[in-house]
């Protein structure tokens, strides 16, 4: 395993930036490992821990299933999102893609966030993530990014 630096969310840019990352990234839920991969992306975003982009082809076949709904993001445009499905487990909405990221976004194309604090189990480099604060980001909190982090209560206004 490769040393990383510490970052600290407050020296992300806003807008934010999408960059390449070869850690090595798990998630696993229901017993079953549904994504794996060490060519992902991390979004990074002046007071959010990074939000990390995994390619659709990391995806265990059949887990993703196109859900009702989406959002626009003012940088990245229009999203869709997905259900996972592990076996008899339906877990809502707990994924995102931009089918249609816009300019400088589009990279994101073919990739999927998702909320790490809905599924059993993600890891970074083998450690385990915490899920940023609140239930609208789908920041990966790992022992190399410092906050404080948006999401929490009474952080709606930075």
């Amino acid at each position: 395993m490769t040393e990383r630096p510490t970052e600290s969310v407050w020296d992300y840019p806003r807008p934010p930036r999408v960059e390449r990352s070869d850690e090595h990234v798990v998630v696993t839920h229901a017993g079953v490992v549904v994504a794996d991969t060490t060519a992902s992306l991390r979004v990074l975003e002046t007071s959010h821990p990074p939000t990390y982009y995994l390619p659709l082809h990391a995806f265990a076949p059949g887990v993703l299933r196109p859900a009702e709904g989406g959002s626009w993001c003012e940088w990245k445009g229009p999203a869709t999102y997905f259900d996972l499905v592990v076996g008899d487990q339906v877990v809502p909405a707990v994924a995102w893609t931009y089918p249609t990221p816009t300019k400088g976004f589009e990279a994101l194309l073919d990739h999927v966030a998702l909320y790490p604090g809905r599924v059993d189990r993600c890891t970074v480099d083998d450690e385990v993530v915490q899920p940023q604060p609140g239930n609208f980001y789908g920041g990966w909190i790992t022992s190399r990014v410092t906050g404080p982090f948006k999401g929490a209560p009474g952080t709606s206004g930075w």
